[in-house]
């Protein structure tokens, strides 16, 4: 699947650091928490989406990455994922670090335009990814 490595909503990342948190070794690499489809909510702003990319560590530019206040800004060695995003008043595509993502209790729909180019439907709370994209 293709990679924007750019967000097309605001910058979505924060509470870095929180007290009790492990920091990863640097250089390890860790088995990613959420898969394509599952359905996550940010863990600090009011938004839930659907996971349709992962990048094992930090992929996006540095240029992003500085733009998020050094009091919230995530470590890079953590997986990162892409997301089809809603909050109360729009839709987005955002790029979120695992620490700031829960699993969502809702298991319900996210509607969101681009959810039926890139999923087949909803089961068992999370979204099926089509093996081929609708164009």
């Amino acid at each position: 699947m293709a990679r924007s490595k750019k967000s097309s909503g605001p910058l979505l990342d924060g509470a870095a650091g929180l007290e009790g948190e492990a920091r990863p070794v640097p250089g390890a690499m860790r088995r990613a928490k959420f898969g394509l489809g599952d359905i996550v909510r940010h863990r600090v702003y009011p938004f839930r989406g659907v996971i349709y990319d992962v990048d094992p560590v930090f992929a996006n530019s540095e240029e992003w990455y500085q733009s998020i206040p050094v009091q919230v800004r995530p470590h890079k060695d953590q997986p990162f994922y892409h997301l089809l995003a809603r909050n109360e008043d729009s839709t987005y595509q955002a790029y979120v670090s695992e620490q700031n993502l829960l699993a969502d209790g809702e298991a319900g729909p996210v509607l969101h335009p681009l959810i039926n180019d890139l999923f087949e439907g909803l089961e068992n709370g999370r979204y099926r990814p089509r093996l081929r994209m609708k164009m």
